[in-house]
C-alpha cells in the first residue's frame, strides 16, 4: 500500500470554470479486487463541463473532487484477487466500475448496475497520474493501440458504437442515417455506423470543420446546418431516414431531426440538454422509435477496440498536457477542438 502523492486537477467550487492542480495522495488497491491505473491519456468530454457548471451536483455529491472519466493507461497495482494481469499491462477503463451481482451485471447491462462507482462523477477520476477502478472495467488495449490515443474510446466511442448498434435493425442497404454533429462523439459515429451497417451516412453540422472531418472519417454526405439542412438531407435520402443518431440533442437538432424521419423511424439521443415535444398521435401514426443511449456495454468497448485495432475507427485528438488543463476545458467550451481534447499527465 501506497502513501506517495501524485498531481491531480480537482474541482473545488461549481460554476468556477477551472479546475486547480495539486498534490493529492495515490490511490491504493485495498479491496480485493481493486487496479490502479497509472494514466496515458483522459478524454475530456462536454460531461466535464456540465459537471463544473453544476449540472450534475446531486450525483458528484461533495467537493473536491478529480474530474475525468475517459481514462487509459498502464496497470500500475491490482488487488490480491486480480491473477490475469500484471503491472505495466497497457489498459482502457469501462467508466463504470460494477459489482457484478445486480440483475442488470448479469443480463450484461453494465451502465444500469446497481451498485456502481462512476470514477470522474461519484468518485476520483482520471485528470490525475493515477487513477482507482475494479477488475470489472479493464480492458485490454490490443497490441499496436497507444492508451493515449484510444482514451477517448471509454466513452466518446462507447456511447458512439452502443447508439449505433441499438439502431442497426433499422439500417438495412438501401437505406439512410443521418448523424447530427460530427464533433468529438459524431465523428466516432460516423465510423462505427460504416463499420457495423450498409447504410448510407449523411452528417449534418453547423461547422463546416466538423463536415470535412466527417468526410474524412467516411461520412456519405455532409450538410451545412444554415436553416434550409432539412430540405437538403430530404433530397439525399429520397424522403426521409431510417435512424438519425442525435450527437447534439439541443432543442433546433431535435427537431430538425424528427423531420428527417421515415414512418417507423428510430432516433437516437446521445447528446442532451434539449427537451422532446412529440404528439403522441405522431408517433403512433408514424410509429417512431425514440432510444436514450447511456455510454455503453463491457462488451460494446470490446467490440469497439477490435474496430480500433483493425483501423476501421480511429479518433481525431489533441493533446494537453495536464497543466494546461483548462486551456483545454476553455477550448472546448469555445468550440475550438477538432475531434477530441486527451490529456496526457
Amino acid at each position: 500500500m501506497r502513501a506517495n502523492s501524485m498531481r491531480a486537477a480537482r474541482l473545488h467550487a461549481y460554476g468556477s470554470g477551472k479546475l486547480r492542480l495539486e498534490e493529492v495522495d495515490e490511490p491504493s488497491a485495498t479491496a480485493a479486487h481493486d487496479v490502479v491505473v497509472r494514466i496515458g491519456g483522459a478524454g475530456l468530454c462536454r460531461t466535464d463541463l456540465h459537471i463544473i457548471e453544476g449540472r450534475l451536483r446531486d450525483a458528484v455529491g461533495r467537493l473536491p473532487r478529480i474530474l475525468g472519466h475517459e481514462n487509459a493507461g498502464w496497470v500500475e497495482e491490482v488487488g490480491p484477487a486480480v491473477s490475469d494481469m500484471a503491472v505495466g499491462d497497457p489498459v482502457i477503463l469501462h467508466p463504470l466500475a460494477t459489482c457484478g451481482r445486480c440483475l442488470e451485471c448479469r443480463a450484461g447491462n453494465d451502465m444500469h448496475c446497481a451498485d456502481q462507482s462512476f470514477p470522474g462523477l461519484t468518485a476520483d477520476g482520471g485528470f490525475a497520474e493515477l487513477v482507482k477502478t475494479n477488475h470489472r472495467a479493464i480492458v485490454a488495449v490490443p497490441s499496436g493501440l497507444d492508451p493515449a490515443d484510444v482514451a477517448p474510446l471509454a466513452d466518446a466511442g462507447l456511447a458512439a458504437i452502443h447508439a449505433v448498434k441499438r439502431v442497426s435493425a433499422n439500417l438495412t442497404p438501401d437505406a439512410s442515417a443521418v448523424v447530427i454533429g460530427a464533433g468529438g462523439l459524431g465523428h466516432l459515429g460516423v465510423q462505427c455506423l460504416k463499420a457495423l451497417t450498409p447504410v448510407r451516412v449523411i452528417v449534418v453540422d453547423t461547422s463546416a470543420h466538423a463536415l470535412e472531418l466527417a468526410r474524412e472519417v467516411g461520412a456519405d454526405d455532409a450538410v451545412l446546418a444554415d436553416g434550409r439542412h432539412v430540405e437538403a438531407v430530404r433530397e439525399l435520402t429520397g424522403g426521409a431516414a431510417a435512424a438519425v443518431l442525435d450527437f447534439v440533442g439541443e432543442d433546433d437538432s431535435i427537431a430538425a431531426g424528427l423531420a428527417l424521419l421515415r414512418r417507423g423511424g428510430v432516433y437516437a439521443v446521445i447528446g442532451y440538454g434539449g427537451t422532446f415535444t412529440v404528439p403522441a398521435v405522431e408517433l403512433v401514426a408514424s410509429e417512431l422509435t425514440i432510444v436514450g443511449n447511456l455510454v455503453g456495454t463491457y462488451t460494446d468497448l470490446v467490440d469497439l477496440l477490435a474496430l480500433a485495432a483493425a483501423r476501421k475507427v480511429h479518433i481525431r485528438t489533441t493533446a494537453y498536457p495536464l497543466d494546461s488543463l483548462n486551456d483545454a476545458i476553455a477550448d472546448l467550451d469555445a468550440g475550438r477542438l477538432s475531434g477530441r481534447a486527451v490529456i496526457v499527465p
